[in-house]
């Protein structure tokens, strides 16, 4: 089973994207949902993650403020919701199920079931 991240693309600084995970053959609620990405040249990094059992959202330090993470349980999706956007931003993108939010932002090579990410490049 894997997810799918798609919503990627060419931004200019300041701007928004809305970045869709999606899953076939189980249910995203029934699971912590994290986002994370990875730029050339660095390190995995935890972005944010909502809880299967009551929807409470966290954030990297580097987002708070800027990104919202959310659920749409009739579709069967996740999103987050990206805003003022920065260079910094531009990464990979992925969409994975995790144990714990809180571990999963501070490691997230602990994230399971990603698939396919999604490219976010903030330029002007």
């Amino acid at each position: 089973v894997q997810l799918q991240a798609s919503g990627g693309g060419l931004v200019q600084p300041g701007g928004s994207l809305r970045l869709s995970c999606a899953a076939s053959g189980f249910t995203l609620d029934y699971y912590n949902i994290i986002w994370f990405r990875q730029a050339p040249g660095k390190e995995r990094e935890g972005v944010s993650c909502i809880r299967r059992s009551n929807d409470n959202t966290y954030y990297s330090d580097s987002v708070k403020g800027r990104f919202t993470i959310s659920r749409d349980n009739a579709k069967n999706v996740v999103y987050l919701q990206m805003n003022s956007l920065k260079p910094e931003d531009t990464a990979v993108y992925y969409c994975a199920t995790v144990g714990l939010c809180g571990n999963g932002l501070r490691y997230p090579k602990m994230a399971d079931n990603w698939g396919q990410g999604t490219l976010v490049t903030v330029s002007s």
